[in-house]
């Protein structure tokens, strides 16, 4: 109330103080910093305090309030010696779940009728897309202003649309009925075009609405958006848009369908060129949710009406994505001009099987012995389907260019073993440097540390855009240490940061570590649980009163016993921001994290602020608290969060079913609403309770299942959903069960059921079902005799043919391996991506690739070794020592992945002594790089490797360890230490294995030196096949060895 200028002054400073002054208020400036922080706090973490402050203001105090959140001001203001600075508090604000819930709720009750009404919208933009929409609930209608200007309720809407999406379908309905019932009543909005949004009375004016509707240009942006609408919902429309006098085969009317499209099913007598119409408008149906058999079903089918009067290879080029359900012996027909002729069309679409790329990329380059640039720069997707060998033979200025040009995309989307073959031709004496950095993203993980090494140019700006494994990230964070003085270099150089050890952050100073500690916490991901707890130890060290709260998660248990009650609210809002499972690994230590959260909580989560505070805590809540300590207006907030945990375990589940079964009933009573939002948790019921959901609402039912892939529901929920998707098709014969449909339902069929499919439904759907983890070996034998049925025998199969087989090519037997043609390296590649095969499985493979191929041990190249994978353990020892250096020192790190027996991987190690050294001389990037080969390591390297997690842990190795060094093995390595090891140590090893569990400080690094970094060597290379070793004392020596 000091003028009307929000400008803040010098002069203003001490007209503040003098007024405190003239009301004979005792302060001093420490005491007045300190009222003024503790309220700042007070609103942050008591946000229904700020609720009552902003209901309680007048109309310029809440104007003034209102425009401070909105300006996005930077302003700091000063008294005296004290700094105001406004723009970390908005910041902060914002960033804090109850604050914006508070900022909802007085925004919806005030900020209309005080600012201008499209700053208000603006507001309310900024809280709920901060909030990911979740203040949305079904009682919103009631709160939502009701006479709007229509640019102000075309802006609200436009929100609500963003956020659609993460709105509760009872709260979609609720905002729909506000927007019809303003649609209705607005004396500003007469076009007709908008009226037909509202419910309508009758047929006739339906028809007519619908027919307004459709008449406006801005019909198919409006439909192109309705990508969750069910088959019942999109041919009620169709009908009606039929009726109301539209020709439904005019290329004006198909073009304004949008999304209703994909359910045509108007195809009699359908002519040629407005089945090419449809096609090529069908190519937004990979937005719909759901129902994508039954799009794939009616895009054969509409292809086989555009190409009836001509062949394939005329019409390919206009057939849009369609192309997808082309067969293998469709694709073979085609002729290589027709495919060169159409590939600006077929380089784009996205959803090609591999088998399909392959045909098409042999169809497209058939005429080329070498590959040009020019060549594969046209292929976009198709380049997967180019073989490893030709990419091995290409010039290698041809692949240089490649990797510089826009298609270097889909060079991340190679096989491993096409990418080794990119990188043996790159890496070919000559030009090395521009090799190494060329190579982008995921394709850079597969560069070996022996190429990093002979790399003389390397600095951190060029790993930004790079994907490094740890291996990769230890050496070159060394290295780059050597040579960088400045620690933000490296720290804000992307995936870099996960080869900063220990000693390197205990070598930082206090102010260093507290200037660059934002860099760890925005790549949190990237870091190991080890590198979390020496950053915990360090901020504790060097300033735990500023530490950020979720940190103490990492300190042993009694530091976070100790914690204040005064400090519960911003610890919970901490650790309720990161995810507690990458934080505390072990069962113990995480429940006394959670008894503390409990404590904090005093045993209630009393109403939705709570819940807001929780954040991810959410999912780690005991049964017993989802059960009787969610209070009823708590709960609705959520049931909303539980439902996105990924884990909960069987006690939680069933305390959130007898919870659902309280606030909704029993499941024939639901609605559609009820259906939709309880979404994954549908698979909480059982078949019995679920079947009259899957009568009412199949398509609903469907749609959940759908988003439910990449999970693996209960198995009754499955056959639900797969008995729904069959009773459909039987009840329409013209929808075919499709394997398509929620494809992991497919785990259901009998396996006599699955050698009666089709022989047109198994040629298009043979890669999904070979992709269906939990089919048993005997639905796979069947699936493996319709193969037989359909191809005839293995000895006759095609290179596609094999790729497309998936798990399915687990049924084959010895015998029938031997039989197929392994002569490429992709195809065994293709087989050696399944895990489950037989050591008899595994060694006909082996054999099979080196007599089809001529190859023997000693030719095989670095990219043969990615390529045949786990078929390597089928080796014997005399042919491991074959295998020459020069190709295994590039591809270790893969090799290291291999789960073989001990006598094969004591081979490896051998050659892997002669490329790297004694093996008491490894450093811990060595160590990562060699994964299980490493397995049998000497109980010495624990305390060099500083407790890095690794790949394995040898059972034997852990009863000769000393407890000092099972104390250094770090948070990771000691949670992954099983029941049965754990029986084998003593009682002294085992209190050290608890510290390590625990995250107690390991001492053996504190010893290390301030800083290890390697030195560097002449970067000429050795003889091909000599010998290079690395030696790890205080500090890492490279030398090459003749």
């Amino acid at each position: 109330s000091m003028g009307s200028s929000h400008v803040w002054t010098a002069d203003l400073s001490h007209r503040v103080l003098a007024y405190l002054n003239s009301r004979h208020i005792a302060f001093t400036i420490p005491s007045l910093k300190a009222a003024m922080e503790n309220l700042l706090e007070q609103r942050l973490y008591q946000p229904q305090k700020l609720l009552e402050d902003l209901r309680g203001t007048d109309a310029q105090q809440f104007h003034t309030a209102m425009k401070c959140l909105l300006e996005d001001k930077k302003d700091r203001l000063e008294l005296d010696n004290i700094v105001i600075d406004l723009g970390e508090i908005r910041k902060q604000a914002l960033q804090s779940p109850g604050v914006n819930r508070s900022l909802f709720l007085v925004t919806l009750e005030r900020c209309f009728q005080v600012l201008n009404p499209l700053e208000c919208v603006e507001i309310l933009g900024m809280v709920l897309r901060g909030s990911s929409g979740r203040f949305l609930h079904p009682d919103i209608a009631e709160s939502l202003p009701q006479d709007l200007r229509e640019d102000v309720f075309k802006n609200l809407s436009a929100l609500f649309k963003d956020l659609y999406d993460q709105t509760l379908a009872h709260a979609q309905r609720a905002v729909y009925c506000w927007m019809t019932g303003i649609l209705k009543t607005s004396s500003n909005v007469t076009d007709d075009s908008v009226s037909w949004v509202s419910p309508p009375t009758d047929l006739p004016g339906l028809l007519h609405q619908i027919g307004l509707f459709i008449s406006y240009d801005n019909a198919t942006k409006q439909l192109d958006t309705v990508y969750d609408i069910t088959p019942e919902l999109a041919q009620a429309f169709l009908e009606r848009i039929s009726s109301s006098n539209f020709d439904m085969r005019n290329t004006s009317t198909i073009h304004r369908l949008g999304l209703l499209v994909c359910f045509y099913d108007d195809l009699e007598l359908l002519e040629a060129a407005v089945a090419q119409v449809l096609l090529h408008q069908m190519i937004k149906c990979s937005h719909l949710r759901g129902f994508q058999a039954g799009v794939q079903k009616l895009k054969a089918e509409l292809l086989e009406i555009a190409t009836e009067n001509q062949t394939l290879n005329e019409t390919l080029g206009s057939l849009s994505d369609a192309v997808m359900g082309l067969t293998h012996s469709q694709l073979e027909s085609l002729s290589p001009e027709a495919v060169q002729g159409a590939i600006s069309t077929l380089n784009q679409v996205s959803g090609w099987t591999r088998s399909q790329v392959i045909i098409l990329s042999a169809k497209y380059l058939a005429h080329q012995k070498v590959l040009s640039f020019y060549n594969v720069s046209q292929m976009g997707v198709l380049l997967t389907g180019v073989g490893t060998q030709a990419f091995h033979a290409m010039d290698r200025r041809d692949l240089m260019q490649l990797l510089r040009s826009a298609t270097s995309l889909h060079v991340s989307d190679l096989s491993p073993a096409q990418q080794h073959g990119v990188l043996s031709k790159v890496m070919e004496a000559g030009d090395t440097v521009s090799g190494i950095v060329e190579i982008q993203g995921a394709f850079f993980k597969e560069v070996s540390l022996f190429d990093l090494w002979r790399e003389p140019g390397f600095n951190s700006t060029v790993l930004k855009a790079k994907e490094i494994r740890r291996s990769q990230a230890l050496f070159l964070f060394e290295l780059l240490s050597e040579t960088t003085r400045r620690p933000e270099e490296l720290l804000s150089a992307g995936q870099l940061l996960k080869g900063v050890t220990c000693p390197h952050i205990d070598a930082m100073s206090a102010d260093s570590f507290l200037a660059h500690f934002q860099y760890f916490e925005d790549n949190f991901s990237l870091l190991s649980l080890y590198q979390v707890n020496c950053l915990a130890w360090k901020y504790w060290e060097v300033s735990r009163s500023s530490m950020p709260p979720f940190l103490l998660a990492a300190l042993p248990a009694r530091y976070l016993a100790s914690l204040p009650a005064s400090q519960c609210v911003p610890f919970l809002i901490s650790l309720g921001k990161s995810q507690l499972d990458s934080l505390v690994l072990d069962s113990h230590k995480k429940n006394s994290v959670l008894k503390k959260v409990q404590q904090c909580l005093s045993y209630i989560i009393a109403d939705e602020y709570t819940v807001d505070i929780l954040g991810n805590l959410l999912c780690h809540l005991p049964a017993a608290v989802i059960r009787h300590g969610l209070s009823p207006r708590a709960w609705a907030t959520a049931l909303r969060g539980l439902r996105d945990c990924l884990d909960l375990s069987p006690q939680q589940k069933a305390a959130v079913r007898l919870r659902l079964l309280e606030q909704h009933g029993l499941p024939q009573n639901w609605t559609a609403e009820t259906v939709k939002d309880l979404g994954s948790f549908l698979a909480l019921f059982s078949g019995d309770e679920l079947s009259s959901v899957a009568t009412k609402f199949p398509d609903i039912l469907q749609q959940t299942a759908s988003k439910m892939a990449g999970t693996l529901p209960p198995k009754e929920f499955l056959q639900t959903v797969f008995e729904s998707v069959r009773n459909i098709s039987v009840e329409n014969p013209s929808s075919d069960p499709s394997p398509g449909e929620c494809f992991w339902t497919n785990a259901c069929w009998a396996p006599e059921d699955l050698l009666c499919l089709e022989e047109d439904t198994f040629l298009r759907s043979v890669e999904l079902l070979g992709a269906v983890r939990s089919f048993s070996l005997a639905q796979l034998r069947k699936l493996k005799e319709k193969a037989v049925q359909v191809w005839d025998m293995p000895s006759y199969w095609r290179d596609y043919h094999i790729v497309s087989l998936g798990r399915i090519a687990l049924a084959l037997n010895e015998s029938e391996l031997e039989q197929l043609d392994l002569s490429s390296i992709d195809t065994v590649a293709s087989l050696s991506q399944q895990t489950e095969w037989t050591p008899g499985q595994a060694k006909s493979i082996l054999q099979g690739f080196l007599e089809d191929s001529g190859y023997r041990v000693q030719d095989l190249k670095s990219f043969h070794l990615v390529g045949l994978g786990a078929a390597l353990c089928a080796m014997n020892i005399t042919e491991i020592s074959l295998i020459k250096i020069l190709e295994f020192r590039v591809v270790v790190a893969r090799i290291g992945t291999l789960l073989c027996s001990t006598q094969i991987l004591a081979e490896f190690k051998r050659k892997a002594e002669v490329v790297f050294g004694e093996p008491t001389k490894w450093s811990s990037f060595v160590l990562q790089e060699l994964g299980t080969i490493a397995g049998k390591r000497m109980p010495e390297l624990w305390e060099s490797l500083g407790g890095a997690p690794l790949r394995a842990l040898s059972p034997t190795l852990l009863q000769e360890l000393s407890a000092e060094q099972i104390a250094s093995l770090g948070p990771e390595n000691a949670a992954a230490v099983t029941p049965a090891q754990r029986r084998q140590l003593s009682m002294l090893q085992l209190q050290s294995l608890q510290r390590a569990v625990d995250g107690a400080k390991a001492r053996s690094w504190l010893d290390a030196p301030p800083s290890a970094s390697p030195a560097r060597t002449p970067s000429s290379l050795s003889p091909p096949g000599k010998p290079f070793q690395w030696f790890l004392c205080s500090s890492v020596l490279l030398t090459v060895q003749d």
